[in-house]
């Protein structure tokens, strides 16, 4: 399996393992890789480095949250020249985030501010920036992920990412408190390209989640679903034990195995990998 969202210390918060822990329980458990995310720095080196210790491929690339002023496309542009793979729009400094009160950067230092960004039409004034971000994930042939944008900007984006040619459109966990999507909104979003991830975090951690729920999700997703782990906390198992976990819980509502399994390997593999 290829598990397409990880995270690992060190962290603002703590976490299940640092970089060589996560990458030898893939390595025990025999993924073809992962992709290293974080709130707050790029992953692209640390990356880069857990590709070489893994011996199969890691990817790394920048969420635009406060560390580097939101949505800035120079902060894109240093990432994806260094070899990032994925743009993680706003996502623990998403306006969406700030509203449910989830954790942020100004929780650990208050001193900083409590910034929230977002696109259009939340915040019209950041179509231009927001644009430059997609035309260069665009040049890249990047993964663009929408983070924790709220379903209209999830729709301008799916709309700005087809003028610009984007080929890769991962929506991030829709279903998730934020931001809080529907299985009906998920299903249009599906019919318009971008791909739908569930992840096992949500069914861990969030509030009121189930799996008859997540079940309804997988089955608007259709053939554009991808699962992963979102895992790393110190309360969750081990990422790829968390991964096989939220498997488990779909196939037992009834869903087929063998799709699920292919949604988190060759579907993920198509998204992040395939040329």
């Amino acid at each position: 399996m290829f598990d397409s969202h990880v995270h690992a210390g060190p962290d603002i918060v703590d976490r299940f393992g640092d970089d060589v822990v996560v990458v030898d329980a893939y390595g025990a458990a025999d993924f073809d890789g992962f992709v290293l995310k974080a709130h707050y720095e790029s992953t692209v080196a640390r990356a880069h480095l857990a590709s070489k210790r893994l011996g199969k491929p890691v990817l790394g690339g920048i969420a635009l949250n406060q560390h580097c002023g939101g949505v800035n496309p120079g902060a894109v542009a240093a990432a994806l020249s260094a070899g990032g793979r994925v743009v993680w729009l706003p996502t623990a400094d998403s306006h969406t985030q700030h509203a449910a009160g989830l954790p942020r950067l100004c929780h650990v230092e208050p001193r900083v501010g409590e910034h929230t960004y977002a696109v259009p039409p939340v915040d019209p004034s950041a179509a231009e920036a927001t644009d430059l971000v997609l035309a260069l994930v665009a040049d890249h042939d990047a993964v663009l992920a929408t983070g924790h944008i709220g379903p209209e900007e999830c729709r301008w984006i799916r709309d700005r990412a087809a003028h610009h040619g984007i080929r890769r459109l991962l929506f991030t966990h829709p279903s998730y408190t934020v931001p809080g999507m529907d299985p009906a909104l998920v299903a249009e979003l599906a019919a318009g390209g971008g791909y739908i991830e569930i992840t096992a975090f949500q069914l861990l951690h969030q509030p009121g989640c189930t799996p008859a729920f997540l079940a309804k999700v997988a089955e608007a997703a259709g053939d554009r679903l991808i699962l992963s782990s979102d895992a790393g906390q110190p309360d969750s198992p081990a990422p790829p034990e968390a991964l096989g976990q939220l498997i488990d819980a779909l196939a037992g509502e009834g869903l087929d195995r063998g799709w699920l399994e292919a949604a988190a390997q060759d579907a993920p593999t198509d998204l992040f990998l395939a040329r």
